[in-house]
C-alpha cells in the first residue's frame, strides 16, 4: 500500500476490498454471521410478542389499562417510529464513528428500553418504551448492514445476507411459543406473563452484546477514515487464520484501490450522491422498502386479532399459528437465498416480490368469501410470506449494496425510515382500525392494499434493480473517495 500526504486527506492505495472479497468461507466468517446476525432474532421476537400479546394486555387483569387497537396501532406504530428515527440518526453515526462502535451502541439501547418495558405500569409509559426500543432496532439495521456487507465475500454477499435478515423469524418463532406459554395463566398470572416475554429479550441481548464484542471493524471503513494501517493488521490477521483453517496460501488479490482519506461525509454530499448520481436505484430502494413494509404489516401486527375476531382462536393460542407462519418465513430466504448469487439479484428480487403480492390478493378474495378456516388461512399466509420474506430481505441486501460505501449507513438508514414510516406507521394504524371492525371487507382491503404494493415493488424491480451478484462492492457503485484503480502486483 502506498500514501502520499498527512494525516488529512491522504491518499492511499490498497487491495484490502479485493483480499476481503477472495476469501474462502471460513470461521471467522461464521463468527460475522453469529455476532451480528443475531439481532434480527430479537427484533423479531419484539414484534412478535406484541402482536401475540396484544389481546392479553387488553383483559382485565393484565396491569395495563390500554386497548387491543391501542397495542397493535399506536404502540407498534410508535415502534416503528423509534425504529425509523434511530435508523436515520445511528446511520450517521454509523458512517461517521464506525460500524463497531455502534452496533455495540445500539444493542446497549434496545437493551435498556426493552427492560423498561417490561416493567410497564401504564399505558404512556408502554408507549414511550416501544419507541425507544425500536429507536435501537433501528440503529442496527444500519450499523449491522453495514458491516456484514462489508465483511463477507462478494460471492456469498447475497443468500449470507438474505439469511441474517431472515433470521428475524427465528425470533418470531421463539416469541410466538413463548407467549404461548407467557399467557398460560395456570403458570403465570394475567400480570406477569407478558412482562416475562419481554424480560426474555433483554436476556437475549445480554448474550449477542458478549459475542458481539468480538466481531471487528469494517477493514473497508477503516482504510477510507484514516486507519490504513490497523486495517491492513487485520486483513492480514484474517488471511494467516484463513490460510491456517485450509491449508493452503491464498490466491493473489486484484485490482487495488486508490482513495483520498476524509473523517466524515456531509448529508448534502450524501443526497445529492443517492438522488442525483443514482436516481433510479433511489426509486428502486424506496419500492422495496414501501411494499414489504405494507405487505408485513398488514399481515403480522394484527395477525393476532385476525384468528381471534374471524376464527375464534384463544388469544393464549395464537402463538402456535404464528410460530408455523415464522418458521415458513425463514425457509423463504434459507432456501431461495443462493439463487440471488446464482440466478441474479433483478429476476430474484422482481419474482419474489410479485408472487407474494398476486398470493395476498388470492387470500384476500378467499377470506372475503368465508372459504378459509384458522388453519387454511395460516397456510395461505405461511406461502405468501415465503416468498415475500425473501424480497423483504433482499430489500436491505439492495440498498446496501448499490451506493457508494460512504454513503452506505445513511443510505439504508434513509430508504428503511422512509419506506418503514410510510407502511409501517401508516399500516398499523389503517390497518388496526380495519381488522378492529370485525367486517372481513375491511380486513380484506387491508391485504389488497399491502399485495398491491408488492405488485408494484416487483414491477420497478424488473427495470431498475442492479445485476450485482458476485461483484465487489466497489465494482457496484464507486467509492467517492476514489481517485484511481490500478492492476499492479497485489501486496
Amino acid at each position: 500500500m502506498s500514501d502520499t500526504g498527512t494525516a488529512a486527506g491522504r491518499t492511499v492505495t490498497t487491495r484490502i476490498p479485493a483480499r476481503l472479497d477472495r476469501l474462502p468461507w471460513s470461521r471467522w466468517h461464521w463468527m460475522i454471521v453469529i455476532g451480528l446476525g443475531t439481532v434480527w432474532i430479537l427484533d423479531g421476537l419484539e414484534v412478535t410478542v406484541v402482536g401475540n400479546i396484544a389481546s392479553r394486555l387488553s383483559e382485565d387483569g393484565s396491569g395495563l389499562a390500554i386497548t387491543d387497537a391501542q397495542v397493535t396501532g399506536i404502540a407498534a406504530a410508535l415502534y416503528v417510529a423509534g425504529a425509523c428515527s434511530g435508523a436515520l440518526f445511528f446511520g450517521w453515526l454509523t458512517d461517521r464513528f464506525g460500524r463497531k462502535k455502534l452496533f455495540l451502541i445500539t444493542l446497549a439501547v434496545y437493551l435498556a428500553a426493552t427492560a423498561l418495558t417490561a416493567i410497564s405500569f401504564s399505558a404512556w409509559w408502554f408507549f414511550v418504551f416501544r419507541f425507544l426500543t425500536g429507536f435501537g432496532i433501528g440503529g442496527e439495521y444500519a450499523a449491522i448492514n453495514s458491516a456484514i456487507d462489508e465483511l463477507i465475500p462478494s460471492k456469498y454477499r447475497g443468500r449470507v445476507d438474505l439469511i441474517i435478515n431472515g433470521s428475524f423469524w427465528l425470533g418470531a418463532m421463539a416469541g410466538s411459543l413463548l407467549s404461548v406459554l407467557a399467557l398460560n395463566t395456570d403458570i403465570f398470572p394475567e400480570d406477569i406473563g407478558w412482562r416475562l416475554t419481554f424480560a426474555l429479550g433483554v436476556v437475549l441481548g445480554l448474550v449477542i452484546l458478549l459475542v458481539r464484542r468480538h466481531v471487528p471493524e469494517s477493514p473497508r471503513w477503516m482504510f477510507i477514515h484514516g486507519k490504513d494501517e490497523a486495517a491492513e493488521k487485520l486483513v492480514g490477521e484474517v488471511e494467516q487464520e484463513v490460510e491456517r483453517e485450509t491449508g493452503h496460501a491464498l490466491p493473489p488479490a486484484e485490482p487495488a484501490i486508490t482513495v483520498r482519506q476524509r473523517k466524515s461525509i456531509g448529508f448534502g454530499l450524501i443526497a445529492r450522491t443517492v438522488f442525483r448520481s443514482y436516481p433510479r436505484r433511489a426509486v428502486l430502494g424506496l419500492a422495496l422498502f414501501i411494499g414489504q413494509a405494507f405487505l408485513y404489516n398488514a399481515i403480522t401486527f394484527g395477525f393476532g386479532s385476525i384468528l381471534v375476531k374471524f376464527f375464534d382462536v384463544s388469544s393464549g393460542a395464537t402463538g402456535y399459528y404464528f410460530a408455523v407462519i415464522a418458521f415458513c418465513n425463514f425457509l423463504g430466504p434459507l432456501l431461495l437465498g443462493r439463487l440471488f448469487d446464482t440466478v441474479g439479484r433483478k429476476p430474484m428480487i422482481a419474482g419474489t416480490y410479485i408472487a407474494s403480492g398476486l398470493l395476498l390478493f388470492v387470500t384476500a378474495w378467499l377470506f372475503q368469501n368465508g372459504s378459509l378456516t384458522a388453519a387454511t388461512m395460516t397456510g395461505c399466509w405461511c406461502v405468501v410470506l415465503f416468498f415475500a420474506s425473501a424480497g423483504a430481505s433482499s430489500a436491505y441486501l439492495t440498498v446496501s449494496e448499490i451506493f457508494p460505501m460512504e454513503t452506505r449507513a445513511m443510505a439504508i438508514a434513509f430508504f428503511y425510515a422512509v419506506g418503514t414510516a410510510a407502511g409501517g406507521i401508516t399500516g398499523p394504524l389503517v390497518f388496526a382500525d380495519l381488522t378492529e371492525s370485525g367486517i372481513p371487507g375491511d380486513t380484506a382491503l387491508a391485504f389488497c392494499i399491502g399485495a398491491s404494493l408488492m405488485v408494484v415493488a416487483g414491477l420497478v424491480a424488473l427495470f431498475f434493480a442492479v445485476a450485482a451478484e458476485q461483484k465487489s462492492l466497489e465494482d457496484i457503485a464507486t467509492p467517492l473517495s476514489a481517485q484511481e484503480r490500478e492492476d499492479s502486483t497485489p501486496r
